[in-house]
């Protein structure tokens, strides 16, 4: 299937979208200095007396339509070795700060805190991100396409956050190793980003649309050098890790588990702005779990990617495509096998030109007769235009030395192979982005029907939000290292959303909502569709309400068991509708005291009743205690045999931050669906940057009886060592 017409569009929308950057005329310029710079928060090293100011910060929320009423003051300078930056905030009003806790990588809308956005090659596309809460808690984060920050990110920079009176002040070095850029640029894209909660207002130093984040780097200013920024030298770092474990399978009554491994990272700076990652025998033990939820889809769900090597760096990988099209999914490397080793060479060849590439081997598993398996990932895009892009993609996952004998159980495919094209279309001021998708993927004895094409156009002003995307699935697309949960169908997906903003009283901004979304299949016979009017109120202390009418269609094209607990399945061919009334409120962010509450009441499949109550409630003792509790009811009222269903999900969670070094976090799971209770209890001690100790206790238990399903305890130490 072309679709002709959306290719054209979205190339003739871009060939108007050159032009120069937006905020091209906001330009702060960073002097070398010859004195050493103490990171304490004391503003007193004679490199700030010298320093050029930043300051008349522009509001960006409530409205962007005036300077800040807060005042910010920033200034920068580097040595040969790191970049400095120091933020003078000062108070706005009076009362303590208001922040959720001393964790790294905090939430934004929670925390009174500075950002710091950096493009070093000025492509409007990729950068870093650095910050502080106003307790003293890092913020770092890679950023990519155009204004995402990925905080899975993490490395080696100090900070200080000191309080005074009438002010906070934030000091950080950032080391030029720590960063990747290119060598020669003089002009960086630049923007400094504060939160103030107790104000509701939130302000850059270059001016950025309220629609936008600040992070936005369309909307970055210059940050000017005297001197090119100076070669890193030598970047080579080795992170090797030592983990000790025992546990036990009380369930299947299985001997005492006792591990003991040793395995590590590498990190190696090709150049400034390229880099080579390494890992052997990679753990982890560490990772936070997954927050849980009552599955009621027909589909598979989707689990975020919480391994630090997949995630850092590799928005190149996994954001190619869509949420529900994906052909690289790094979840599903090393779940049911052992990672042996793995590389990843990923960053800039140039200003126009970015590579990624990634070769992952696991291990055999006998127990499945699983055999070891390589794979191989290659990325390139490539920037037109002032901020569209060029996208390619290859995926190859490879069975090794497999020959499956015939009393085999499980016969695992040999090879599987994806290739892909996007044009990634962002227009200079961000108004307008669209995507354009084409996806092949190769099997053993597969022929015809596996491609995908998708595609959508968004146009985002402070009023309007338009959107329009479209996406086909053949029946044979195969995307075995991907996330593709639905296949064999064509979609459609309109949306239209209008905001108002009164002059005056409490409602900063109120507008509907509508979005369509319809199922065909490949022969365009209608299958299923969800249509959703909503009704959007914010307040100005930035807390919201949205009604909401839903109506659903569904023809079932295999069977369906409506409450996924392994009663009867609906038949193939059944057709279903019904409609839903909803309600969502979310709090003011600054309260001590947060909440949010989802009501949904209305039909289900065969002719049935669904009730879903769901909400969060948390609560913080600044800074060094964040309280949360999840809660989540489902009440299906079907006919025989399903007859009354009710499933709970309850999930507190503690994270205790003694100091900005030393965390705790505990969180209990209990899942009436799954009939499983799951805790898991992590101590972090940050002994050095990058570098921890990590005690980490998981517990399965059967709910009824309390009777203990695993247990587990690790002891995992990590040292980040630089050559």
């Amino acid at each position: 299937m072309k679709f002709c017409l959306l290719s054209i569009v979205l190339l003739q929308l871009s060939l108007f979208v050159i032009a120069q950057k937006k905020n091209h005329s906001y330009r702060l310029h960073i002097h070398e200095t010859a004195s050493p710079v103490k990171i304490d928060g004391i503003p007193d090293d004679p490199a700030w007396q010298e320093a050029e100011l930043a300051g008349n910060f522009y509001m960006v929320l409530p409205m962007d339509t005036s300077h800040a009423k807060i005042k910010t003051e920033v200034k920068m300078s580097y040595d040969k070795c790191n970049i400095y930056l120091l933020a003078i905030c000062y108070n706005g009003m009076a009362g303590p700060y208001m922040v959720e806790s001393l964790k790294r990588d905090f939430s934004f809308v929670k925390n009174d805190n500075f950002l710091l956005f950096i493009d070093p090659f000025d492509d409007q596309t990729n950068g870093f991100s650095f910050g502080a809460n106003a307790a003293g808690a890092q913020w770092d984060g890679t950023m990519y396409e155009g204004g995402k920050v990925d905080l899975s990110w993490d490395n080696r920079w100090i900070s200080a956050v000191k309080n005074y009176e009438n002010k906070w002040i934030f000091e950080a070095a950032i080391p030029f190793k720590t960063i990747r850029y290119k060598k020669g640029i003089r002009e960086w894209g630049v923007n400094f980003s504060r939160n103030d909660l107790k104000s509701k207002e939130k302000s850059s130093w270059a001016p950025v649309p309220r629609q936008f984040p600040t992070a936005s780097l369309a909307y970055t200013g210059v940050l000017v050098w005297d001197e090119p920024p100076p070669d890193p030298g030598a970047n080579i770092s080795i992170i090797p890790y030592v983990l000790g474990g025992v546990s036990k399978d009380y369930e299947n009554k299985t001997p005492t588990s006792y591990r003991t491994e040793i395995g590590g990272d590498a990190k190696i700076g090709i150049n400034s702005s390229l880099n080579l990652d390494l890992t052997i025998n990679p753990d982890f033990s560490q990772v936070d779990v997954d927050q849980q939820v009552i599955n009621l889809s027909r589909y598979e769900l989707f689990f975020p990617e919480k391994r630090q090597f997949f995630l850092e760096n590799g928005d190149q990988f996994t954001n190619f495509g869509y949420p529900t099209i994906r052909p690289f999914f790094s979840r599903r490397i090393g779940l049911n096998a052992p990672i042996e080793a793995g590389a990843r060479l990923s960053g800039k060849i140039d200003k126009n030109w970015r590579i990624g590439v990634m070769d992952m081997q696991t291990g055999s598993v006998d127990s499945s007769a699983l055999p070891g398996q390589n794979f191989a990932v290659v990325a390139l895009q490539r920037k037109i235009f002032s901020r569209s892009n060029f996208g390619f993609i290859f995926i190859n996952k490879q069975s090794v030395d497999y020959h499956p004998p015939d009393t085999a159980q499980t016969i695992y495919s040999k090879y599987n192979r994806n290739i892909g094209f996007e044009y990634n279309l962002a227009s200079s001021n961000n108004l307008v982005t669209g995507k354009m998708l084409l996806l092949k993927s190769f099997s053993p004895g597969v022929k015809g029907q596996d491609w995908t094409q998708a595609g959508n156009i968004l146009y985002a002003s402070r009023k309007w939000n338009l959107l329009f995307q479209y996406e086909y699935v053949g029946a044979n697309y195969n995307a075995e290292v991907g996330y593709v949960p639905r296949t064999d169908y064509f979609k459609v997906n309109p949306q239209v959303i209008r905001y108002f903003f009164p002059k005056g009283g409490m409602v900063l901004s109120h507008g509907p909502q509508l979005s369509s979304t319809y199922y065909f299949n490949t022969s365009f016979h209608h299958t299923d569709d969800e249509s959703i009017l909503a009704y959007l109120v914010t307040f100005r202390d930035r807390s919201t309400i949205t009604a909401s009418f839903i109506h659903d269609y569904v023809e079932l094209l295999q069977p369906f068991d409506p409450t996924n607990s392994g009663k009867d399945s609906l038949p193939v061919g059944s057709q279903h509708w019904w409609n839903t009334m909803g309600i969502d409120v979310l709090s003011k962010p600054q309260s001590l005291f947060t909440y949010s509450f989802s009501f949904r009441y209305g039909g289900y499949y065969a002719n049935g009743r669904k009730l879903t109550i769901a909400g969060n409630l948390g609560y913080r003792i600044q800074p060094y205690a964040s309280i949360m509790v999840g809660l989540s009811y489902n009440d299906l009222d079907l006919s025989q045999p399903w007859d009354r269903t009710k499933f709970w999900l309850i999930s507190p969670r503690i994270d205790l931050t003694l100091t900005n070094k030393l965390f705790f976090t505990t969180y209990i799971q209990y899942n009436q669906q799954e009939n499983n209770m799951n805790i898991n209890a992590r101590l972090q001690w940050r002994y050095k940057p990058a570098s921890d100790l990590f005690l980490v206790y998981t517990d399965n238990y059967l709910p009824g009886a309390l009777s203990i399903r695993n247990r587990g305890v690790v002891l995992k130490f990590n040292y980040w060592w630089n050559l």
